[in-house]
């Protein structure tokens, strides 16, 4: 059972705004995007200061499509929303100490997608850290410690997180040493997730249930965008620009985490437009070509807002 069930009406819409984006991007194949989408009907059970339980929030089912869902793809900076949650769970559960320093390294992972500072976050949740390549005995013991984060997803039991990797650092210019060898000869264990995985951790981040209720409106605090055009300009990094909220009207609310490279152009977000329902979208595309093409995720998501305006 997914976190959300199938529509008919957004099966259609889904479709149709896949056939339009295809259309639009002749050179996009059918296999180069992956997209989940939740529309939250009233009474919207997310974004509510933390007003419901963990159990009341789960008995809501809330509608979705979901293209390609499934499918593993390699997430660039999207995994560091995985490595907030769990950091935000190591916190609450007093794994760890909370410091000044670590708050700076959550916020600037988040908020300016910091490799530098999701290094520190990953280091501190595993009590790991890069360097030259080691022994056979103490790096097995250094792997078992790095994969602690899939430990901890996979306890949680959802099926949506069965089939993630999430034990890598993001790079810059790639790994060296201890953490190439890591990663494996063909890359095999780099970081792994999809956009139904992707989206049950952000409606249960929205959903007030992510860890606590305190923590949960912690996330979304770093997760809010800033729309003002006069502010974007000045960031050519602002994960809104070429990404889901670049279509937003002034308005609307927006919370997200985007993540490129010279492969994936990825976007998650939560979506609030006055006198619509609220909405998740989770966009993945892949190719060497795409990933530089900064209209295919703001077209996809100008489709949405005009699906959404459709919905009964």
């Amino acid at each position: 059972m997914t976190f959300f069930r199938k529509d008919e009406p957004l099966e259609k819409l889904g479709t149709e705004i896949l056939e339009a984006t295809w259309a639009e991007f002749p050179g996009l194949a059918r296999n180069q995007i992956a997209l989940t989408w939740i529309v939250y009907d009233p009474p919207v059970p997310v974004n509510t200061g933390g007003a419901l339980s963990a159990e009341e929030f789960w008995k809501h089912q809330v509608r979705g499509f979901s293209y390609r869902g499934v499918e593993r793809i390699y997430p660039a900076s999207v995994v560091k929303l995985f490595y907030l949650v769990a950091i935000a769970e190591w916190l609450e559960s007093s794994m760890i100490p909370p410091s000044a320093e670590l708050d700076r390294a959550m916020r600037d992972m988040i908020v300016d997608s910091s490799n530098d500072a999701t290094s520190l976050v990953v280091d501190i949740l595993s009590g790991t850290t890069s360097g030259p390549e080691l022994p056979n005995g103490p790096f097995e013991t250094w792997k078992f410690q790095r994969n602690i984060v899939n430990r901890y997803f996979q306890s949680l039991g959802w099926q949506e997180l069965e089939s993630i990797n999430v034990n890598q650092k993001t790079w810059g210019d790639g790994p060296y040493g201890r953490e190439r060898a890591f990663l494996g000869e063909m890359m095999e264990n780099r970081n792994m997730l999809t956009t139904e995985a992707t989206a049950r951790l952000l409606h249960s981040i929205i959903g007030g249930v992510a860890v606590s209720s305190v923590r949960s409106q912690a996330m979304m605090s770093l997760m809010q965008r800033n729309l003002n055009p006069a502010d974007l300009g000045q960031d050519e990094e602002n994960q809104i620009t070429g990404f889901l909220g670049e279509p937003l009207p002034q308005d609307a609310q927006l919370w997200s985490k985007a993540g490129w490279t010279s492969q994936v152009r990825h976007d998650a977000a939560y979506i609030e437009i006055p006198s619509l329902r609220p909405y998740l979208l989770i966009v993945f595309t892949e190719g060497k070509t795409h990933s530089k093409n900064r209209a295919i995720l703001p077209f996809v998501s100008h489709q949405v807002i005009a699906a959404v305006n459709k919905l009964a």
